[in-house]
């Protein structure tokens, strides 16, 4: 190998040895080392459960399945991902030379004026040669941090994409459940507006012959009336929930997809709640802003870099002739070498502050990470803490609906047998109707709850 050519390879490996970035260094999760409420048993961590194995519903499977393949967020996520590794290649490519083949012809006229001959003449040249230009000497290490800034801003996308889709299925979930609990909710109406429609229709006899009053026959209406307003009300609230799941899984939602009802439709298999430095470091948000803190330090290094010299080398090898038919001749080669070396002297202080503020958002990257550690921190926290509290609630409703079901009975016994009024029913019809209405919330509550724990302990992306 020729001494230029060794030359240009010495070069070349010495080309980005230092680097200015700070070390980096994970910040401490400003979190307790516990969350405060019982935690569950250990298993399988939620980021290594299929959302498959945690829905066991068939219709929510394809629900899901529609969603992931239709939904525009997600579609715009995995966009931004593919656009964030094209940016890595640039600037990965900005770190090898750009070679380039140029072949081409230069003419010129001269006039008999300027001609040492007093004839005017044509001088032509054909040329070919390969080489690069301008490529950068990164002797220290501007172009590899803003490369590897590149790459960290890429991984975070797809961190950013695995989020995306954690929120989608949980939102497709909740969506599938409330709707399931506004139609559990509309039954129920409809079921009271046939009851109490009965009654007004037996009261409105009864008054007809004078067993019963005026009074309660307006009474049985009153109940009859806020029983048909109920209904239409479940009616439109399941008509705009029907409409939301189609807005989240982009598509029409086939009537066989519908839920019937809210028992067994989300199970819980048993996730680690464990300890949150190693619970929260597998969500994506996480992971995310950490590549965004890892991108912000590696472009300190690229600011910092930028106040030392730039040294860049354009170089070219090929042929020159006068006439075509020699262009590939002996004696027609041709070679040209211009190193530059640039040397930042004056620049009104922008290098300075340029450095300045990749320290700060690298800074501002940093408190972004911590807050997303605590905000991880609250959501799972507060799920578990409703958690150790919804199977009492359960529990304690279903025993008012109980209670509320045996007074109804009572009440409506004691009235035919002509003890008590019909006063006495109706109030006892609206207790047990709010029993019901409160049992399905609190199922909806403890089933979303199940959805929103996956959701926090970072399941629900495979």
């Amino acid at each position: 190998m020729k001494a230029p050519a060794l030359s240009l390879t010495a070069l070349l490996v010495l080309s980005g040895c230092m680097n200015l970035a700070p070390d980096y260094e994970r910040p401490a999760a400003p979190v307790p080392t516990g969350w405060g409420q019982p935690t569950l048993a250990d298993g399988t961590p939620a980021d290594e459960l299929e959302w498959r194995q945690f829905f066991t519903e068939p219709r929510l499977h394809a629900l899901i399945e529609q969603a992931l393949a239709n939904n525009r967020d997600l579609r715009m996520a995995s966009l931004a991902i593919e656009r964030a590794r094209a940016q890595y290649r640039i600037r990965r490519a900005d770190r090898l030379p750009t070679v380039d083949i140029g072949t081409g012809q230069n003419a010129a006229r001269i006039s008999a004026d300027l001609s040492p001959s007093g004839e005017s003449t044509v001088n032509r040249e054909y040329y070919a040669d390969i080489g690069f230009t301008g490529f950068e000497l990164d002797f220290f290490g501007r172009v590899r941090n803003l490369s590897q800034s590149a790459l960290e801003q890429f991984l975070a996308t797809t961190e950013a994409r695995r989020a995306a889709q954690i929120s989608l299925v949980a939102e497709v979930a909740g969506t599938w459940l409330s709707l399931a609990a506004d139609m559990e909710r509309l039954a129920i109406a409809r079921e009271t507006l046939r009851a109490q429609t009965e009654s007004y229709e037996l009261t409105r006899r009864s008054e007809e012959l004078g067993v019963a009053s005026a009074l309660e026959l307006n009474q049985v209406r009153t109940s009859l009336e806020r029983a048909r307003a109920d209904a239409a009300r479940y009616e439109a609230l399941v008509a705009q929930g029907r409409n939301a799941l189609m807005l989240v899984v982009g598509g029409e939602v086939r009537d066989e997809l519908l839920p019937d009802g809210l028992t067994g439709r989300v199970t819980l298999p048993d996730l680690p709640a464990g300890v949150p430095s190693t619970v929260l470091v597998r969500r994506p948000d996480i992971l995310e802003a950490e590549y965004r803190l890892l991108a912000a330090n590696a472009n300190v290094g690229a600011a910092r870099a930028a106040l030392f010299p730039r040294i860049s080398l354009t170089a070219s090898a090929g042929t020159a002739s006068t006439a075509l038919s020699g262009l590939f001749e002996s004696g027609t080669r041709t070679w040209a070498f211009v190193p530059m070396i640039s040397i930042p002297i004056f620049s009104a202080g922008r290098l300075s502050a340029e450095v300045a503020v990749s320290r700060v958002d690298r800074e501002i990257a940093v408190a972004t990470y911590e807050k997303a550690i605590q905000t991880a921190f609250r959501e799972v926290a507060d799920v578990l803490a409703e958690r150790t509290t919804l199977a009492e609630r359960l529990d304690a409703q279903r025993a008012l609906l109980e209670a509320a079901s045996e007074s109804y009975r009572l009440s409506e016994a004691r009235y035919r047998s002509g003890v008590d009024s019909y006063l006495g029913v109706l109030d006892a019809q609206r207790q047990l109707y709010a029993a019901q209405q409160e049992l399905v919330g609190v199922q909806l509550a403890d089933a979303t709850s199940l959805v929103t724990l996956y959701k926090v302990l970072g399941g629900g992306w495979k």
